[in-house]
């Protein structure tokens, strides 16, 4: 039988000898099980983070447009003006409203004066005309029982006319209070505090109501953002309302700031397969601004356990991924898929469960079916010593780990290196 060469330094000495012994059982024919670490699957509760995009936009933003047609008179507010709720923003003037306001007093004074006039008449009837004729007709055959009726009906005429008079009145007067409210529109001000961001109007231009019309400012809240982020539609499940979340923006660097979710939307975006969900955002000191692009540091916290097994035990080919599971002496490709790394593991999805066994170093040419037996864990440990310098190992699940510190798989605490002697 030809010899086999090794790659091991010769400073290893007797280990490194019987050592390659155990790895050439593992080129032996088919006929022979192989030598090989294995590891098992571990099951940890999901626990990461996510970077996501997301875009602030203003909590509060309208255009505000002119209520009627007219002349800007005066402009208060230039771009970046910070404005209370009710501040004045400009003036306009509309020659025409005050023809039609003085038109309107003109009716209503006329009205009163037919009033007036309707109010003598009815005097004039009822002490000139019925009340002598009642006063006559007590006397019987000086008067006419029709007469008396008839002066009664005239007095009753008199006083409808005063009622459509007082109608009229009341009618021009509503006219009147209407161009006077309309007229108040002529001063623009602002619906609610914030900030000026646009600005498309100055003293002498006309505006007006049309569809097409330029909004004279764009006003939006400046103290008080709502930050956007589109959720994978794999990630939804962590949702959580009222959540805190961190996100930074380019213009800080090094710099977290929090928002707090409120709203979510509900409803996946068939173009995106995402879910928007929107964050409140405090603002005070006006750092951040709207059309920002934060990073959102986005928390997975999903109801269910990842399985997790070392990055070499994946094998990916041109056809399949799989992890190599040891199952009654024989290993059995089991085909998966590959999620987020965990540290120094990655989470896979599939026909595996928590405790099986997979090959540490997964291989496409350990065919299926292959007898494979497993190295104990006193042969791991001097295994892993042979090639590397400090190693450490995990006391359950004898996980074998390059530093010294807690196991990647088990979490527990390691022994100490085993110093290559």
């Amino acid at each position: 039988m030809k010899k086999l060469k090794t790659n091991f330094p010769p400073e290893r000495g007797a280990h490194s000898s019987w050592l390659a012994t155990i790895v050439i059982v593992m080129t032996v024919g088919a006929g022979f099980a192989q030598t090989m670490d294995a590891v098992r699957v571990i099951s940890r509760p999901l626990d990461r983070k996510v970077e996501l995009p997301g875009e602030f936009v203003p909590y509060l933003s309208v255009p505000i447009h002119a209520k009627i047609p007219g002349f800007v008179e005066k402009v208060e507010v230039d771009r970046g003006s910070v404005v209370k709720e009710g501040q004045l923003l400009a003036t306009m003037i509309a020659p025409e409203l005050k023809a039609q306001r003085a038109e309107a007093k003109a009716k209503v004074s006329a009205a009163q004066s037919q009033k007036v006039e309707a109010e003598a008449r009815v005097a004039a009837v009822q002490k000139s005309t019925y009340e002598r004729m009642k006063a006559a007709a007590a006397t019987p055959g000086v008067i006419a029982g029709n007469e008396l009726v008839q002066a009664e009906k005239q007095v009753d005429v008199e006083r409808a006319k005063v009622a459509a008079a007082e109608s009229s009145i009341q009618a021009a007067q509503e006219a009147l209070k209407a161009i006077e409210e309309i007229q108040v529109y002529l001063r623009v001000t602002a619906p609610f505090s914030g900030v000026i961001t646009t600005r498309n109007v100055h003293p002498g231009a006309l505006v007006g109501t049309g569809r097409d019309a330029l909004p004279m400012f764009q006003l939006e809240t400046e103290d008080r953002l709502r930050l956007v982020v589109p959720v994978p539609e794999a990630e939804v499940g962590g949702i959580v309302k009222g959540g805190k979340i961190a996100f930074s923006v380019p213009a800080y660097p090094g710099e977290t700031f929090y928002g707090t979710l409120n709203r979510i939307a509900r409803s996946i975006d068939p173009k995106t397969r995402s879910m928007p969900v929107e964050l409140d955002v405090s603002n005070p000191s006006g750092r951040l601004a709207a059309g920002m692009y934060p990073a959102v540091k986005w928390p997975i916290r999903g109801n269910r356990s990842s399985l997790l097994v070392p990055p070499t035990s994946i094998v990916t080919t041109s056809e399949r991924t799989f992890v190599i599971r040891v199952k009654d002496g024989a290993a059995e490709w089991v085909d998966v898929k590959k999620g987020p790394a965990q540290g120094d593991l990655i989470e896979i999805v599939g026909p595996v469960k928590e405790g099986d066994t997979v090959l540490r170093r997964g291989s496409d040419e350990i065919r299926e079916g292959t007898r494979v037996t497993l190295r104990s864990r006193a042969e791991s440990v001097i295994y892993a010593s042979s090639l590397c310098q400090f190693v450490s190992w995990c006391r359950n699940c004898w996980f074998v780990n390059s530093s010294y510190g807690r196991c990647s798989a088990a979490g527990t605490r390691l022994d100490r290196p085993h110093h290559r002697r």
